[in-house]
């Protein structure tokens, strides 16, 4: 008898943190390292949110809070969406979560029985396919294309559509791409989803702050969709409070009863004293806060570094990123060139010819010792993610090593 479930065996491990993982053995074994494949800011979360944090602690905010987060935090979550993005919510609608993919997993679950498909563009957050496979969904898969921005348009969207459809699940800015939509193309998607009523849209957040372009715009924002899509975000991304573990949702009130409904069973309410700092980075206004523009503003200045300098590697094709802190570039005719004699990656893995993006990102790996991700991960083998989310100088080495690798192709 088998001792693991199916639904264990059958799910694949994350493989940005596969990756992440595997740069982490070769540090501790001695090599320098450097991994650009973890998306995480490498910023402190801001001091006024770890006052409140002590704070907490000192009024003894230690006890089990509402399952659903504490009513002073929901309200200000709303007040965050009315303020940053002219959504009206109220707080039955909100539930707060030990992060955004937590709130991911329990809309997933609450609303997908086996058989209904969701929709998801290509390139997605490798977690998009994991939570469908166990709701027993259909993950039904949009190959964008790197012209268009890996963005889905309006005629791809509606291709796809059938009866079966429930869900669509999308983020922006983009993991892995760093691509956003304006208002004018979520208008237009918005407006073939109109058609179809029982369709409902997930629309990840989390990256909303980690903007260049401007005024960060939401699915929710058209009256004739609102009741039908769920807004997921945090403060991992946009506060650097990933060790802090908080998501959130906006949805429908049913839709955030069921949510609730299913965390009271599996993690009940989450860390109290994270909520508690969570309620300051809720009254920090992006257009004012210090801390916010600043991380932005040197994100922006890495990502125009990191664009100049990738663009001189032979075989990258390259975009400019609008968001987040991800560069997502096409690698394809690299495939079927020779590895040098002396690769690392060749004696260990037996091969000779770099036939997809596991083998590139594993030879870089192992012969520059540089950290990516490989784009299959995100369903686009084509590509390859890195993240920006590092100091200057050690992106200007991390991109001379992946350039000097490249070259020793044949």
């Amino acid at each position: 008898m088998e001792i693991l479930s199916n639904r264990v065996l059958n799910m694949a491990e994350s493989e940005t943190l596969a990756m992440t993982q595997v740069a982490r053995e070769l540090k501790e074994s001695g090599k320098d390292v450097i991994s650009l494949s973890i998306g995480e800011p490498d910023f402190n979360t801001p001091e006024e949110v770890k006052i409140a944090a002590k704070q907490a602690i000192d009024e003894n905010w230690t006890h089990y809070p509402p399952v659903a987060g504490y009513p002073e935090l929901k309200k200000a979550i709303c007040a965050k969406f009315k303020r940053d993005n002219d959504l009206d919510y109220k707080p039955e609608q909100i539930v707060v979560s030990t992060g955004a993919k937590q709130s991911l997993y329990q809309v997933i679950m609450a609303m997908i029985n086996p058989g209904d498909e969701v929709i998801i563009p290509a390139p997605f957050w490798v977690s998009y396919k994991a939570i469908v496979q166990l709701a027993e969904g259909k993950s039904v898969y949009i190959q964008t294309k790197i012209e268009n921005d890996f963005k889905v348009t309006p005629e791809e969207l509606r291709s796809v559509i059938t009866p079966k459809t429930k869900m669509m699940i999308f983020s922006s800015p983009s993991n892995p791409t760093g691509m956003l939509y304006t208002k004018e193309e979520l208008r237009a998607l918005a407006e073939v989803l109109k058609e179809f009523p029982q369709i409902f849209v997930v629309a990840d957040e989390i990256y909303e702050h980690i903007n260049f372009e401007g005024h960060h715009e939401s699915m929710a924002q058209f009256d004739f969709m609102k009741e039908r899509v769920i807004t997921v975000n945090g403060v991992a991304k946009g506060f650097a409070m990933t060790g802090w573990r908080i998501g959130f949702i906006g949805a429908p009130v049913a839709i955030a009863k069921a949510c609730n409904k299913l965390q009271g069973q599996v993690t009940s309410a989450t860390c109290s004293i994270a909520q508690r700092a969570t309620i300051k980075a809720m009254e920090m206004d992006p257009k004012t806060s210090d801390d916010i523009m600043n991380m932005r503003n040197i994100f922006k200045k890495r990502r125009d570094m990191v664009y100049d300098l990738l663009r001189e590697i032979p075989g990258f094709n390259v975009r400019l990123p609008k968001g987040a802190f991800y560069f997502f570039p096409e690698v394809s005719s690299l495939y079927g060139k020779n590895v040098p004699s002396d690769s690392i990656f060749a004696e260990k893995y037996g091969k000779t010819r770099i036939e997809n993006s596991t083998d590139l990102c594993m030879y870089i790996l192992y012969d520059a010792n540089v950290a990516l991700v490989q784009g299959i991960a995100f369903g686009d083998d084509r590509c390859v993610r890195l993240s920006y989310a590092t100091s200057e100088e050690k992106l200007r080495e991390a991109v001379k090593r992946i350039r000097e690798a490249v070259e020793n192709l044949k």
